[in-house]
């Protein structure tokens, strides 16, 4: 299979020694070489498949790095490969070293939602402002994004502000301590503190991870490389795979300077360029080569591609926004109907979701059927929320948080009077809710509805806890929605049957996915895997039209995509331009134009509307750095624009005609 490779990706996969950089711009088949190079390792006898690690950003891309390999390899060598995220990486280091950290085997891990919460309440609960909750969530996750403790985060902080959030985030810890629970960040950073201050643990995990593989370096923030290089050792035998031309996550921490850091803590790096694109036409890359060429390097790529040069860019000025989506629905329209272009091969991007509004409308309108990205997904379902906060109750009774959804899940006869008053006898006793709502001196101070509810509630609790090593994942799962009231509770909610069925359904989904997790693995494991599953992990729209963010779009590739918002103050937007943080959002189209297959579209409007009044906007800078023989401008070429409107009013015509034959 090396022979199928390129040359320089020949060379990125049977590099077996010391640390290795592959910088792989847009399309460049940085994920068969990966693949390609975990078969060397185990066909060359250098490694076992079981020593071999390789770390991606996403369980999507985990899990089609996984597919990939189940087919290179042999079935047992490819069960052995670890093939993860960071975070489940980090996981699966915690539960093996939890004790040095605090935490108990079976510890929870806080969703943002939980996260959020215990912020509130430690900033005065119902007076704490939403912003004020948001921005100390924000300095929080950067404080561990970027390996500081709270101790640490004291240290470094430079303003008021900077030490509020460092007196909250102790507070914050130390709750989560007594809850035996971890939030996201701290999946990374714990793991990072233990390898640092326990050389003996780190030199552990450096034999049993022999060799290391990172897809999307580009994207570590300052923990995760820690982490790297934790694991890695001096000695260095990994192979990161990046582009630091694609690194658009500066606004939560991704730090793209970690791919310079790399040479200087490893001298010995080798860098290999993968520049032959298999995406896209070659107009297509001269221009993202152009644009990207105005932001500084250390190592330029120039992306080529041995297929033909394609058509020149459309680029489309329009009156206003409702404008450029009807102009973009009735192209989408056109072509699909006319050329038989599956709907699924269209793609539009745009910087951020206050622009879909107009699209959404215009795609009704001419019958486009279209998925939009970010919507209600199955994780945040409330019934799907509620049956894991009681699973997590039931292995973790230290979890308050767990305890305060679970016992107002259904609803029953424990208000917050009560709750607040059963809060302050665990404070007082120093033991977790759940143990307060067993105890017979907490419950006489209650009322007697309230100490009633809680008794079967904790009965409840009890057999299922009891109950939990005689039975699957997923009966479980399905044993929590009966005993605990829930089922009955949504069918009495539901305006009509389908209404109930479609949540009820929801639970046995949930209970299918625990019964397809590894063989032995407990309640406790897959609930924990289940946090890690990010929002768009399952967002699959079918054939129909993708609309999504510029920062969706990255990892995906389309054959027909159109740009829109291209204006001064969107694209690049106005945040960036007051931060000097052009750079990222020069990479941000770059990223949007390379994932364009056969042709793309970008638009701009002249007018928005603002407080009433009419707003002209400006063309977006960046199409002052895309060569003006790449670009079709509307109006700059006669024959062209008469072709395609000729083109288009047959099409009309037709359509017109069907409807009377």
């Amino acid at each position: 299979m090396l022979d199928s490779l390129n040359p320089p990706q020949r060379a990125a996969a049977v590099h077996a020694e010391g640390p290795l950089l592959v910088l792989a711009g847009a399309g460049s088949g940085k994920t068969r070489v990966i693949v390609e190079k975990i078969a060397h390792l185990i066909g060359i006898g250098r490694y076992s498949a079981r020593r071999i690690a390789a770390i991606t950003f996403t369980n999507k891309s985990a899990k089609e790095m996984r597919e990939r390999v189940g087919k290179r390899l042999r079935a047992e060598d490819a069960a052995e490969v670890t093939i993860c995220t960071f975070h489940a990486l980090g996981l699966k280091f915690l539960q093996i070293e939890h004790e040095h950290v605090g935490l108990k085997r079976n510890f929870s891990i806080f969703d943002a939602d939980d996260a959020g919460a215990q912020i509130k309440d430690l900033l005065g609960g119902s007076n704490a402002k939403p912003d004020d909750i948001e921005d100390m969530k924000n300095l929080i996750s950067r404080a561990k994004n970027s390996g500081l403790s709270p101790e640490q985060a004291m240290a470094a902080a430079r303003s008021n502000r900077e030490k509020d959030a460092a007196m909250v985030y102790e507070l914050y810890q130390t709750r989560l301590t007594s809850f035996n629970a971890v939030d996201f960040d701290d999946l990374i950073r714990l793991p990072v503190q233990v390898l640092e201050e326990n050389p003996d643990i780190a030199l552990a995990w450096r034999e049993r991870i022999g060799y290391l593989l990172v897809d999307e370096c580009q994207d570590t923030n300052d923990a995760q490389y820690r982490l790297l290089k934790q694991l890695a050792g001096p000695a260095g035998n990994f192979t990161c795979v990046g582009d630091d031309d694609q690194s658009i996550y500066a606004w939560r921490g991704a730090n793209p300077e970690n791919l310079q850091q790399m040479g200087v803590d490893y001298p010995k790096l080798q860098i290999i360029k993968l520049e032959q694109n298999y995406r896209c036409s070659n107009r297509v890359l001269r221009a993202a080569n152009a644009l990207i060429a105005h932001n500084p390097h250390e190592h330029l790529k120039t992306l080529w591609s041995d297929q033909a040069d394609g058509e020149r860019i459309r680029v489309w000025e329009c009156r206003n926004s409702e404008h450029e989506a009807e102009k973009v629905a009735s192209e989408i329209h056109f072509l699909a109907t006319n050329r038989k272009i599956p709907w699924s091969d269209f793609c539009i991007l745009f910087r951020g979701n206050f622009q879909s509004r107009p699209l959404e409308k215009a795609m009704q309108l001419v019958g486009v059927p279209y998925h939009l990205n970010g919507g209600t997904v199955f994780l945040e379902r409330q019934e799907v929320k509620d049956t894991l906060a009681w699973l997590r109750l039931i292995v973790n009774p230290d979890d308050d948080t767990a305890f305060m959804r679970a016992v107002q899940s259904p609803k029953r006869d424990v208000g917050a009077s009560t709750l607040a008053k059963l809060a302050e006898l665990a404070s007082e006793k120093d033991i977790p809710m759940a143990h307060a709502a067993e105890s017979m001196g907490a419950l006489a101070q209650l009322t007697p509805r309230a100490a009633n509810s809680l008794s079967k509630f904790t009965d409840i609790l009890r057999a299922l806890r009891l109950d939990m090593r005689q039975m699957s994942s997923g009966d479980l799962v399905r044993r929590v929605a009966k005993d605990s009231g829930m089922l009955a509770e949504l069918r009495h909610a539901a305006k009509d049957t389908a209404g109930y069925e479609r949540r009820a359904n929801n639970l046995e989904e949930l209970a299918s996915w625990f019964e397809s997790g590894p063989r032995g693995a407990s309640a406790a494991d897959m609930a924990a895997q289940l946090a890690l599953i990010s929002r768009n992990d399952k967002d699959d729209g079918g054939n129909q039209v993708r609309m999504m963010t510029l920062h969706a779009s990255k990892g995906l590739e389309f054959p027909y995509v159109f740009i829109v918002g291209c204006e001064d103050g969107v694209l690049p937007h106005q945040v960036s331009l007051d931060e000097g943080n052009l750079q990222e959002e020069r990479r941000l189209l770059y990223v949007g134009i390379t994932r364009a297959k056969i042709q793309l579209w970008m638009s701009f409007s002249r007018l928005t509307r603002k407080f009433g009044e009419h707003i002209r906007l400006k063309p977006s800078r960046f199409f002052d750095e895309i060569p003006a023989g790449e670009i079709q401008r509307d109006g700059a070429d006669p024959v062209a624009d008469a072709a395609h409107k000729q083109e288009r009013a047959k099409a009309g015509l037709a359509a017109i005609q069907a409807l009377f034959d």
